[in-house]
């Protein structure tokens, strides 16, 4: 997927943590890198595999995992400012009195694919969709079958606030609609609401590796020519309206972007927007009140909140 030239070096910063602070420590965590985390969290596991265990999900090598502590890894490029977010992390997570310890190894995104790949199986979704990496093998013709390959671009439906917004996609999105990805990282939304149905999708991200990923997940999935991914800060770039607006960031941005999101909607369209942890609902609510917005469905996961929102 990548070319020599386009590798970098990356940091894994691993906070580890007794299970008991896995909530509170993801959500320190959260609030220092915007691109995302990955928890690995195995508490639950044996419960787990006997919800999904016609999915085949367990591995060997998980059930030989600490079962009492959780790691929590930020992934940061040559770009971030790694100090000042270590400095956040070591003050907030002594302010809440959560023991911990820290590890950082380097990585390169010729191995990024390879750590996803570790954990990263087949997951349904909802009562129609299904999220298969690239690299396994799914077959149901009642089931769409969303194939992804996250690369270096966060989104592999994995996520509580990925899965929030997909379930709200598949509940929302008609035969002949058109899709808006705000935020789009992997691509995951914009390709899942053509498979779901949908005629059209624009996804749109600030990182250019993204947009470069999305594009190829769109051609794993056979939909290229059906979507459209630009580089972009938010909606600056986007001029036209959807049927189907997506967003699923953070709630600072969520704030900012919901003032103006009637300019990217049509008439009866749907807003859907994840990436909202609890402390902040409240916050983003009101947000959706000042815009003029009715929230129309609302989903919880763990700590993290999915809407669906109309005029």
């Amino acid at each position: 997927m990548f070319f020599l030239g386009d590798f970098m070096d990356w940091t894994d910063l691993c906070i580890k943590v007794n299970t008991q602070f896995t909530d509170a420590a993801a959500n320190i965590c959260n609030m220092a890198l915007r691109s995302g985390i990955y928890v690995e969290d195995y508490s639950d596991l044996e419960q787990g595999a006997l919800e999904i265990a016609h999915i085949d999900l367990i591995d060997e090598d998980l059930l030989n995992k600490d079962r009492n502590v959780s790691l929590i890894h930020l992934y940061f490029s040559e770009e971030d400012n790694l100090p000042e977010a270590l400095d956040y992390l070591e003050q907030s997570l002594k302010n809440a009195g959560i023991e911990y310890s820290v590890d950082k190894s380097a990585i390169k995104d010729s191995d990024w694919a390879e750590n996803w790949k570790k954990y990263f199986k087949v997951t349904e979704i909802g009562e129609r969709l299904v999220i298969c990496p690239g690299w396994e093998q799914y077959s149901n013709p009642k089931k769409a079958v969303l194939r992804i390959d996250p690369g270096a671009a966060f989104g592999t439906g994995t996520h509580a606030t990925t899965s929030l917004c997909l379930t709200l996609l598949e509940k929302y999105t008609k035969s002949g609609d058109s899709v808006l990805d705000i935020g789009c990282g992997s691509g995951i939304l914009g390709i899942a609401g053509c498979l779901l149905g949908a005629d059209s999708a624009v996804g749109v991200d600030i990182d250019p590796t993204s947009v470069k990923v999305a594009k190829e997940n769109a051609d794993l999935n056979n939909v290229s020519e059906n979507t459209k991914f630009i580089i972009g800060d938010l909606a600056d770039n986007i001029t036209d309206k959807y049927d189907v607006v997506c967003a699923n960031i953070v709630a600072d941005i969520i704030i900012r972007l919901t003032a103006d999101i009637s300019n990217y909607m049509k008439k009866d369209a749907v807003y859907i927007t994840s990436g909202i942890i609890d402390i902040r609902v409240d916050e983003v609510k009101t947000a959706f009140n000042n815009a003029g917005l009715t929230i129309i469905d609302e989903l919880k996961k763990d700590n993290w909140y999915a809407f669906a929102l109309k005029f």
